[in-house]
């Protein structure tokens, strides 16, 4: 099955690399490129497009503002120069974030993400809105999108919301294979949520004041989600 796709992007240049690598791909089908919003919007209308390749700095209507008006957008990969719009870029569940100038090995990476299969939609339809936890031998409802990080501390683990603190036995490999898309491994002790962030570097994240650190062992995977 092709992946029908555009690419939004106003410098010939990164056009050309991308028609470039797209060819190389068999997967993948072009259907357009467009160096505006506007016209992308058209394309959208008029196609059944799976995957859009966006970038953030275009003429008129800028990337992101443009990704927030799409009522049932495709998949989305960003392309672009900066990156710090990376954490608020996953606010609009994209899948990756390529970094300018961009390589094929890495680009062949991202555009992987967008291949359909039965076991990624089922996951993405029976992600849970809430999990339960055993505290003080009663359980807790915690709703998911409340949860900011979950650290792991010994025998327990602390789960940080919104609006409190859960503390409980569990595993954090077990909660990490349970919880959505949207929560991230970058410690052998924490767990994040990547929408949470409010401000990252190459050694940690910030979540409404909290300094979580990133673990060496994890600091390729996180710089390859977050495009630093």
């Amino acid at each position: 099955m092709n992946l029908k796709c555009i690419i939004v992007e106003d410098e010939p240049l990164a056009v050309n690399i991308m028609k470039d690598y797209i060819q190389q791909i068999p997967f993948l089908e072009l259907i357009a490129v467009c160096n505006d919003a506007i016209s992308a919007m058209q394309k959208l209308n008029e196609n059944k497009i799976d995957l859009m390749f966006l970038d953030l700095h275009l003429p008129k209507i800028k990337g992101l503002d443009f990704l927030s008006t799409i009522k049932n957008p495709p998949k989305v990969i960003i392309t672009t120069a900066y990156h710090e719009f990376a954490v608020e870029s996953y606010q609009y569940q994209v899948l990756d974030y390529l970094l300018k100038p961009i390589g094929f090995e890495r680009f062949v990476a991202a555009v992987q993400k967008a291949l359909p299969t039965a076991k990624t939609e089922s996951q993405i339809t029976n992600e849970p809105e809430f999990l339960f936890f055993t505290v003080n031998k009663k359980r807790a409802k915690i709703q998911v999108h409340e949860i900011l990080y979950i650290e792991s501390q010994k025998e327990n683990i602390k789960i940080v919301s919104k609006e409190r603190i859960i503390l409980t036995r569990h595993s954090i490999s077990e909660l990490e294979k349970i919880l959505p898309s949207d929560f991230i491994r970058i410690h052998r002790s924490f767990i994040i949520s990547k929408s949470k962030i409010d401000f990252f570097d190459s050694q940690s994240v910030e979540i409404q004041g909290n300094q979580i650190p990133i673990g060496r062992n994890y600091k390729d995977h996180i710089k390859s989600l977050l495009g630093y």
